[in-house]
């Protein structure tokens, strides 16, 4: 069977087969310099302790600051994320099918001054005392009231919400669609989409039919959409089949005449439970963006489902993760598609949706959308939660094994250097102004190489100058060790924020646990450093040997999160 056309440009598209020189490169780019960092430790202080010394000392200063930065976004972020979901989305949104009255009834009589202004950009960052956005809710709402055609009917609004599933029992899958139907966004226009595939087995299948028999009455539309496996084209992965199942859900909106604009899809992995203001949320800000199209909206991922139940380096993992996620909502240059996120229906028609060649599709979207809008996209950040497990499986052992699995297919993340720097190079596909790419490539090959790198030498750097040259008098190299060690009591503080504030996200503690498994909570941080290179590390040091190598990462490894 030949593989479908595809409208998305081929130029733009991951290469199959054999890379360019130049592709190789960029692919080589991260795990070299990842091992350059530490080898480059050893070789410096072998030819000179100082050298090495101020070498070790520099990258270590450098993770100090980050720590504190991470302290201070952690703090930031945790805040908004809680005022943002205080604020009625539904509400606001309603307030927006008359925006001219609404607009003159909350701003009052007065004519808006430079210090209205500046409060509305304090209340876009949460740190005001007013309702999270107010002021710039007012200021949407008057823009809608001058350019009304700019501007969609929230009432002719859908969401499209597609999950995708493998072989998840219903004890997985049916928490995550209850969580759609507690969505204060009205039922009656959300379409659930259920993309299951063919490998998962007869007994996948009869779930999938169970579900669509109970919950058809339920949404506009349950679609449940068998992916067929081994299509010409694609990886075994979640890309393909989110696409295939993206396409399945443009045939039907189409055959209902509904625009194709007025949808929002949302994807969503088995296991996600999204906050019940997310879609109202959501809504809103496709609603007041008149650049929607070239847009996707990132909910706040938090892996805090079955937190209680985790194994101690899991819950570091998942909470480490969420928080990372918290701290992206205040730095909007980093924020990209993660996990479950949004974009309109047309613009997902347009580009073909997914990529059906990576197993990281969804970081690659960005990318992918990036190029495809030549540079004009952007992705903003909707500060409400979506619940998602960490992982559990049968025995420790497995879900050990099964949680560097999970890292590694997240850390082959690094494939997008190459593809970024590929197209860097290249003006035809670059499509944007290069100015404008070199700090997001940058930033991109940054995360990937200290990932690896950062944790084993910060752990054991201290002490390599000081064993390669034994016989040196330098006090510099002598108390290295020392030195570094009161670098790190400082840097812990970012590591004591993220214990606290961990403990302030915690869901309620099951009835099953006593009180004293808080202590725990608190006691397994001891295990940060040998989580972080044991897991961390060494999961992005296996997947950028694995591009180093040409030994391709083209199966999506199924991640067990058993319910307990």
């Amino acid at each position: 069977m030949a593989e479908p056309e595809s409208k998305f440009p081929k130029y733009l598209e991951i290469p199959r087969g054999k890379r360019t020189k130049l592709y190789r490169f960029f692919e080589i780019l991260p795990g070299a310099l990842s091992y350059g960092l530490i080898i480059g430790l050893f070789l410096i202080s072998w030819i000179s302790p100082t050298a090495g010394a101020i070498y070790l000392l520099v990258i270590i200063t450098i993770t100090l600051v980050k720590a504190i930065g991470v302290a201070v976004r952690t703090v930031q972020g945790y805040n908004v994320v809680k005022m943002a979901e205080k604020v009625d989305w539904h509400k606001r949104v309603e307030e927006l099918e008359d925006p001219h009255t609404n607009y003159e009834r909350l701003r009052g009589t007065k004519e808006w001054t430079a210090t209205d202004y500046a409060k509305m950009e304090i209340t876009r960052q949460g740190f005001s005392r007013e309702e999270f956005n107010y002021y710039e809710h007012i200021e949407n709402l008057r823009e809608m009231s001058v350019a009304p055609e700019n501007y969609p009917e929230p009432k002719k609004i859908y969401n499209a919400v597609l999950m995708v599933a493998y072989d998840e029992g219903m004890e997985t899958l049916v928490p995550s669609i209850e969580a759609v139907l507690k969505s204060t966004f009205d039922s009656e226009r959300i379409i659930f989409v259920f993309g299951y595939e063919e490998r998962g087995g007869p007994e996948m299948e009869a779930r999938a039919k169970e579900l669509e028999k109970r919950y058809k009455d339920k949404f506009y539309k349950f679609l449940a959409v068998k992916h067929p496996d081994n299509l010409p084209g694609e990886i075994k992965g979640k890309g393909p089949n989110a696409t295939y199942a993206g396409e399945a859900l443009l045939r039907f909106v189409e055959s209902r005449h509904i625009p194709i604009e007025n949808v929002i899809v949302t994807t969503l992995d088995s296991d996600n439970q999204m906050s019940p203001k997310y879609l109202d949320y959501l809504t809103y800000e496709y609603i007041v963006h008149p650049e929607r199209k070239k847009m996707a909206f990132q909910p706040v991922a938090l892996f805090m489902n079955n937190i209680w139940d985790a194994a101690p380096p899991m819950r570091i993992i998942a909470t480490s993760n969420s928080f990372f996620n918290v701290i992206n909502t205040m730095r909007p240059h980093m924020l990209r598609n993660f996990a479950s996120h949004a974009q309109p229906l047309d613009a997902l028609a347009e580009m073909d949706f997914w990529s059906k060649r990576t197993i990281v599709e969804d970081g690659h979207q960005y990318w992918r959308s990036l190029f495809y809008f030549k540079g004009d996209y952007e992705v903003l950040s909707i500060k409400v939660p979506i619940y998602q497990d960490a992982v559990i499986d049968e025995t420790i052992w497995k879900t050990l094994k099964a949680q560097f699995v999970q890292l590694r297919r997240w850390d082959y993340g690094a494939s997008d250097v190459a593809y970024v720097g590929d197209k860097m190079m290249n003006k035809k596909k670059r499509r944007m102004p290069f100015m404008k790419l070199v700090p997001k490539f940058f930033r991109l090959l940054d995360g990937h190489v200290t990932l690896a790198a950062m944790s084993p030498i910060v752990a054991f750097g201290g002490w390599v100058p000081r064993l390669l040259n034994s016989d040196s008098r330098q006090l510099l190299t002598y108390n290295l060790p020392q030195t570094v060690s009161v670098i790190q009591v400082f840097a812990s503080v970012g590591l004591f924020v993220t214990i606290l504030f961990s403990l302030r996200m915690l869901p309620p503690r099951p009835k099953k646990y006593k009180k004293f498994k808080n202590v725990f909570m608190v006691l397994q941080w001891i295990l940060m450093p040998v989580v972080a290179i044991l897991y961390q590390s060494a999961a992005a040091f296996y997947s950028q040997t694995r591009l180093m190598t040409g030994r391709y990462m083209e199966k999506f490894d199924v991640t067990r999160k058993v319910v307990k």
